[in-house]
């Protein structure tokens, strides 16, 4: 099992930054790979970003290419989205995903995460 918990949302101005942050507990951190999801309202979720067991691989939705990053600190066993030049379209509530333990390879598919956080909200003021 492993429990993830987001925080670092809120509100800020078009063009603006935020970091998120998604703290896991509960096993081991670095051997399953992580993502990032979000839920617009009216809309459905979808992929954001998603990086490997070791950090090494990346992967991001065309919509936030350039824009966002993703990384993770094993150290602190801590993930994080770094949000720079945020739109209104952004606005959603975000949502950390992990995979089963040994499940290192990072991937868009929302089915292939097996625990979510509660999710924390941005949104993006124009």
């Amino acid at each position: 099992q492993v429990q993830l918990v987001e925080s670092g949302g809120g509100l800020v101005q078009v063009g603006g930054s935020l970091k998120l942050s998604c703290a896991a507990s509960g096993r081991t951190f670095s051997n399953y790979a992580m993502g990032w999801f979000r839920q617009a309202p009216g809309k459905e979720q979808e992929f954001v970003a998603a990086i490997s067991w070791s950090g090494g691989s990346t992967y991001y939705a065309d919509s936030v290419k350039g824009r966002f990053t993703i990384s993770r600190d094993s150290a602190k066993n801590t993930m994080y989205l770094q949000m720079n030049s945020l739109k209104p379209e952004d606005t959603a509530v975000y949502y950390c995903a992990a995979r089963r333990s040994g499940e290192t390879i990072a991937t868009r598919r929302r089915n292939e995460y097996d625990y979510w956080g509660q999710g924390t909200q941005v949104t993006v003021s124009s």
